[in-house]
């Protein structure tokens, strides 16, 4: 176990405005419900960079209600129909929505294809009605996710340290 500076955000309110384009041709963002294969070939894709493992530790049963789950939702963001970014979103069945994991994978870092997943899903999830949703982000994540987050909305509401798995 190592320290970490695990910095929490919240967002209170849906984007405003229109919401963002796709910044290349055939990039779509939809609500699925993926397989536990298909769910874990793209998390491992996305998140063995930033380290991601608690779906890896989880049994596959298990996995597989929680992607099921009325609380849980989840944005795939595709190009030419190819999965590469995920949004994570648990609890949203309640005012208050966790998004618990988000991000790319690395072969399309740079296409500004972040914001537009992040910004897209985001407005589905408002308008199932929600009063807040909130994240934690640390210091393994991606260097520019606390940026991409606060253009998109969200503020800081607190800061500690703590104790992060291996």
């Amino acid at each position: 176990m190592v320290q970490s500076l695990v910095t929490y955000m919240e967002m209170l309110r849906r984007p405003a405005g229109e919401a963002f384009p796709p910044p290349v041709a055939h990039a779509t963002v939809a609500s699925e419900r993926p397989d536990v294969a298909a769910f874990l070939s793209l998390y491992r894709a996305v998140g063995e960079p930033l380290r991601w493992d608690q779906r890896l530790r989880m049994l596959p049963a298990d996995l597989g209600s929680f992607l099921n789950s009325s609380s849980t939702n989840l944005y795939i963001l595709r190009l030419d129909g190819r999965a590469v970014g995920l949004c994570e979103f648990d609890r949203a069945d309640t005012p208050d929505v966790e998004l618990t994991h988000f991000g790319l994978i690395p072969d399309v870092y740079g296409k500004r294809l972040g914001p537009f997943l992040l910004d897209n899903a985001l407005r589905a999830v408002w308008d199932r009605g929600v009063n807040r949703v909130w994240l934690h982000t640390d210091e393994w994540d991606h260097p520019k996710a606390q940026d991409v987050y606060r253009r998109t909305g969200f503020s800081i509401f607190t800061q500690k340290l703590e104790e992060i798995g291996p």
